[in-house]
């Protein structure tokens, strides 16, 4: 169970190396394929990666769901049971559909596009390297709902440190598919031990037929949670990828597509450090809202936003005073970042902090209805800043400017929300739900 300090300081240590492990394996590939690939395969790259991660459209927001069943379940230390069939059965599927859309990949590359069977292996294998982040994040939730968030950041402290060797290998002629052969399978190992461990505690199962019936009941008792949780997933999605999409249609591929994903890089590198600030915490507020005690409540908070605000301080800093010479560097002949990228980058760093403690809080609290109204608002807003963007023939850096905005405009109504919700909710008298309603 949970101990009474706000924080497990070995916990945050390790979580905030995996975090910078995050922010230098992107970077590191950034640089690498900066060198090793042309500019228009590294944008292909960049391209198939986005596709890798719009498989999260698949999740609706289950896992967010059943985080919060399990978590309470857990903590007022009762037999998992069922809970547990259905976290199997979410996981099952998860990779399933990775396997799949992986193979669909491959076959529409080598039939459709005529790409040769070395081309289609290459894209493939990076799609995959991305869409099994699906199932990994499931196991990442599963993990912190049982208390083993500390072994499961040591199998993602290993699997990113082979991903970082293999790219260091890449400059030393090491083969772009050697390269993805050995990231997969490190994404492999790591998920076969995290299922051995979830499996010691009880939070997976080995009986798949009753794990499906059981994961049909979670469907049919959960509908209302799922539809808001569906609806703030999908925007999620939405938000952070559709610019993949856009920017390589409106300005082409090469250096517009670069510099968007250098951009987003940066910034979402940055949220990394957030997650791990967010997650450190997590165990206390979750615990302090079913014991309705507000003042931990509030302390955790502001310390999750205390621990956000140091990488931001440090990431800003670092734009302010060198960030040309950071991207001349990093971009190498591949892309020249335009100067005006370093405040776009601030805002984006300062607006994801808000963004990341207040939705950190919210959603693993069952605020889906809520988090999910401010998530579509923001998914219009910003479908409207792309149209405009290509009516009034806005360029790369005036598109991004208007997407930051308009996405800093959307985390300030987040803060609103966890006040007004969790924050409110765990200074009500006991008794109350631990969770929001239904």
């Amino acid at each position: 169970m949970i101990g009474k300090r706000l924080i497990s300081y070995r916990y945050m240590v390790l979580r905030a190396s995996t975090a910078a492990g995050t922010l230098g394996a992107g970077l590191l590939q950034t640089f690498v394929f900066a060198r090793v690939l042309t500019p228009e395969r590294f944008a292909l790259f960049i391209f198939f990666a986005a596709l890798g991660y719009t498989l999260y459209l698949a999740d609706i927001g289950m896992v967010k769901v059943l985080f919060v069943n399990l978590r309470r379940r857990f903590l007022q230390n009762r037999p998992l049971g069922a809970i547990a069939g259905q976290a199997t059965m979410i996981f099952v599927l998860y990779l399933a559909l990775a396997a799949l859309a992986s193979l669909i990949c491959f076959l529409t590359l080598a039939a459709h596009f005529n790409y040769s069977i070395g081309d289609s292996a290459e894209l493939t294998l990076f799609f995959a390297f991305n869409a099994i982040n699906l199932p990994w994040v499931a196991l990442r939730y599963f993990s912190i709902a049982v208390d083993e968030y500390f072994y499961f950041e040591k199998l993602e402290a290993f699997r990113r440190g082979l991903t970082a060797v293999a790219l260091l290998a890449l400059l030393f002629g090491l083969p772009v598919l050697v390269f993805l052969l050995l990231s997969n399978a490190g994404w492999l190992v790591a998920m076969s031990a995290a299922i051995a461990k979830l499996r010691q505690r009880r939070a997976i199962v080995g009986n798949f037929r009753r794990s499906l019936v059981y994961f049909i009941v979670f469907l049919r008792g959960n509908r209302r949670q799922l539809a808001s949780s569906a609806v703030y997933a999908l925007s999620e999605t939405y938000i952070y990828n559709f610019p993949y999409f856009l920017v390589p249609w409106a300005y082409g591929l090469g250096p517009p597509t670069i510099i968007l994903d250098t951009t987003f890089k940066v910034y979402r590198v940055a949220n990394q450090f957030y997650s791990a600030a967010c997650d450190s915490l997590l165990p206390r507020q979750t615990s302090a809202l079913a014991n309705r005690d507000g003042p931990t409540m509030v302390r955790a908070t502001w310390l999750a936003a205390a621990l956000c605000s140091i990488p931001a301080a440090a990431v800003c800093g670092v734009l302010i005073f060198a960030a040309d010479k950071i991207f001349a560097v990093l971009l190498g002949p591949a892309a020249t970042m335009p100067p005006a990228t370093t405040p776009i980058l601030i805002m984006l760093l300062l607006g994801n902090m808000a963004q990341m403690v207040s939705h950190s809080v919210l959603v693993h609290t069952g605020f889906f209805k809520e988090v999910a109204r401010v998530s579509f608002g923001l998914v219009a807003a910003l479908t409207a800043v792309a149209a405009l963007a290509i009516y009034a023939h806005f360029d790369i850096v005036q598109f991004l400017n208007a997407y930051a905005a308009v996405y800093t405009c959307g985390a300030i109504a987040t803060v609103g929300l966890m006040i007004r919700g969790p924050i409110r909710l765990a200074h009500d008298v006991a008794g109350a739900p631990a969770v929001a309603p239904r």
